[in-house]
């Protein structure tokens, strides 16, 4: 639309343009005439031109025209500004557009990786869970297998056949870890490991405090996770639960 106004514009001010100096021509044409009979007067010639009577009709249309090329030329200026913003505006809307279609391709999943990374807490949790009490129950039969048969022949049967069923679940799960921390990478999806790094607002949501003494961290790190960070390439989706280490305070 900008454009063809443009040019519209720019055919008005060659019409006028040429009006104008046909108007010239016929200005100075009637002017010279005027001229050749006053000289015919003075002479006493008996040729008698007379004067232009439309001179002023003349002067008023070149005025006109002028005002008429001038009004065309701020509205061709006008419409060139227009025309320039509106491509300024165009271009911008075109690379928010391309922003946001690429920002949804990779953040499009970011709603179901919250979701996702609780269901790995719980396994986690699990996990440990099982682990401990397989320990627990394995180090009470290594006691009772001990007392009956003697030290010696609890040493020697270390490693035998048979895992009982809990430690089979207990690598079962952790298998499951495995491939489940195999997947969030693929899909860029990473855990963070804050401990002994500084404290980021932006990563980091403080819990608790620790002494440093007891933790063995620096004063201002990180010294304990109670729950776990995510981030969706590069981009935190879920902050960290961490206990950070400050110096005690002497009494």
């Amino acid at each position: 639309m900008a454009l063809r106004c443009l040019g519209s514009c720019r055919r008005h001010l060659r019409d006028l343009n040429r009006l104008l100096s046909f108007a010239g021509c016929d200005y100075r044409g009637s002017v010279c005439l005027y001229s050749a009979a006053a000289h015919h007067r003075s002479t006493g010639d008996e040729c008698h031109v007379d004067e232009p009577a439309d001179e002023p009709s003349h002067v008023m249309t070149i005025r006109m025209l002028e005002l008429r090329a001038s009004k065309l030329e701020e509205q061709v200026q006008d419409l060139t500004e227009r025309y320039k913003r509106a491509v300024a505006d165009s271009d911008t809307v075109r690379r928010r557009t391309q922003k946001f279609v690429e920002d949804a391709k990779v953040f499009g999943i970011q709603s179901f990786c919250r979701d996702l990374v609780e269901v790995a807490d719980i396994l986690e949790r699990t996990a440990g869970d099982v682990e401990s009490e397989f320990r627990g129950q394995e180090t009470q039969r290594r006691r009772a297998e001990g007392a009956a048969a003697g030290v010696a022949d609890l040493e020697g049967q270390e490693g035998g056949e048979g895992s009982p069923p809990l430690h089979r679940l207990s690598e079962g799960l952790a298998l499951v870890q495995e491939r489940l921390q195999a997947v969030f990478t693929k899909h860029g999806l990473e855990k963070m490991a804050p401990v002994g790094g500084r404290y980021d607002p932006y990563q980091h949501e403080i819990v608790c405090h620790v002494a440093a003494e007891e933790g063995g961290a620096q004063p201002g790190t990180i010294a304990l996770v109670r729950q776990d960070g995510y981030k969706l390439h590069g981009r935190t989706i879920r902050h960290a639960h961490v206990g950070v280490a400050v110096e005690a305070q002497e009494d």
